[in-house]
């Protein structure tokens, strides 16, 4: 099993800037993808970005230019930098990892507890 555990949320005007981070621990083979997706009230889970093992980063259209994505393989986390933060922004991020937990195992998708986003003057 994975454990995702996410951090760096809060509450910050608009524009301003929030870094959330996110760690996997427990048994790790390897994580193929992970990345961030967020959930608005009363709206579905939608992605935010992902980044493969390779270092290939897909944001949503939403984001692009705002938010960066970053990755360390060897820690085994993920980061989110969010500038230019706007009022729809605002959600519950949750941190998202596809992995395996051992070498004959099969790939499954984890999830974190999720960290509130809060953009509000």
């Amino acid at each position: 099993q994975v454990q995702l555990v996410e951090s760096g949320g809060g509450l910050v005007q608009p524009g301003g800037s929030l870094r959330l981070s996110c760690a996997a621990s427990g048994s790790i083979y390897r994580i193929d993808v992970m990345g961030w997706y967020r959930q608005a009230l009363g709206k579905q889970r939608e992605l935010v970005a992902t980044v493969t093992a390779g270092g290939r980063i897909n944001y949503a259209d939403s984001v692009k230019g705002r938010f960066t994505a970053s990755r360390h393989n060897a820690e085994h986390t993920v980061d989110l930098q969010m500038h230019m933060l706007e009022p729809g922004d605002t959600a519950v991020y949750y941190c998202n990892a596809v992995a395996t937990s051992t070498m004959w195992g099969s790939r499954q998708t984890y999830w974190g507890q999720g960290t509130q986003v809060t953009v509000s003057s």
